[in-house]
């Protein structure tokens, strides 16, 4: 597992863990530090108040499956040969397809900024994959979504996908690479605020069975620490130290001796900021291009 060393922030943050004693704030500089703590607290509050808004009003969008952008090889003339078909499809972009994946009930609505950002930054071919608001097992939603990649490379004549997952969703993707032989097909995998140890939050929503597989205990949680000698797959963790909905925060850090795993500390924003701010959409960008030699380098800045 690798650590990378920088914070996504103009300036050095303290994290709620940090929290300055009594005697500290006697001093004048223990009560500069506990304000300005208070201050960072409630712009990330705020700004996830604000994203929840939008997002309430986005939603309905993101309730019907996405229209594919390029047809599938058996819906093309016959007079086409297949391995042409894939080949030209293929030709669209030199980078592998990204398979965007959303949090417990949520749709994807929430990735619309991201996507813009990918496209921008030449990965045209980014796609939201819904599952359903019934499902009740990661294990059976990572078996659709290897179904779902299968459709996606035949499809697009690329042998591997990327892919970004927030929240519930990194989580899905990290067991089909890790548990079903995914990582042949996923290049990359991002995971954005995902609850890699399990999170105590889930207790408050424990009576549906998504939740009580994040626990930190769970039978799921306790699969994904058994070994995974040979795994293929790069991870890359995006964490921010102001997400309220992973306790304690560090656990949405992948910590897995036989995985490609580098953790990304964000600073200053909460957990419904991670899949819309620019700055952590620069992040992934960089860290969907970075060879697994070289890993991220750089910082970017979260306002």
């Amino acid at each position: 597992m690798k650590v990378l060393p920088f914070v996504l922030c103009p300036r050095s943050l303290l994290s709620p863990q940090l929290l300055p004693g009594p005697r500290t704030l006697l001093s004048p500089r223990g009560l500069i530090r506990h304000l300005r703590l208070s201050s960072v607290l409630l712009r990330a509050t705020a700004l996830d108040l604000a994203i929840l808004a939008g997002h309430l009003l986005l939603y309905p969008s993101g309730i019907s499956a996405e229209r594919r952008t390029l047809p599938p090889v058996s819906e093309t003339p016959d007079s086409t040969p297949a391995a042409a078909q894939g080949a030209e499809a293929a030709a669209v972009s030199d980078q592998p397809p990204v398979i965007l994946l959303h949090g417990f009930i949520d749709n994807r609505s929430v990735f619309l900024l991201l996507r813009r950002s990918l496209s921008r930054h030449g990965r045209p071919h980014a796609e939201s994959l819904n599952y359903s608001l019934l499902t009740c097992d990661v294990r059976a939603a990572a078996e659709l979504l290897g179904r779902h990649i299968e459709e996606i490379c035949a499809r697009t004549g690329h042998h591997q996908v990327d892919i970004v997952g927030h929240s519930l969703g990194g989580l899905i993707a990290r067991y089909y690479v890790q548990r079903l032989g995914g990582d042949v097909r996923v290049r990359t995998l991002v995971t954005l605020g995902t609850p890699h140890a399990g999170t105590q939050m889930a207790q408050l929503l424990s009576a549906h069975p998504l939740m009580r597989q994040m626990l930190p205990h769970s039978d799921l949680i306790e699969e994904l620490r058994s070994p995974a000698v040979g795994c293929r797959t790069r991870f890359v963790s995006f964490w921010s130290d102001l997400d309220h909905l992973m306790a304690p925060v560090e656990a949405a850090c992948i910590d897995h001796p036989d995985l490609i795993a580098t953790n990304v500390r964000v600073t200053g924003i909460g957990h419904l900021a991670l899949p819309v701010h620019p700055a952590v959409a620069a992040g992934i960008r960089q860290a969907l291009d970075a060879q697994e030699t070289t890993g991220l380098e750089g910082a970017a800045s979260v306002a």
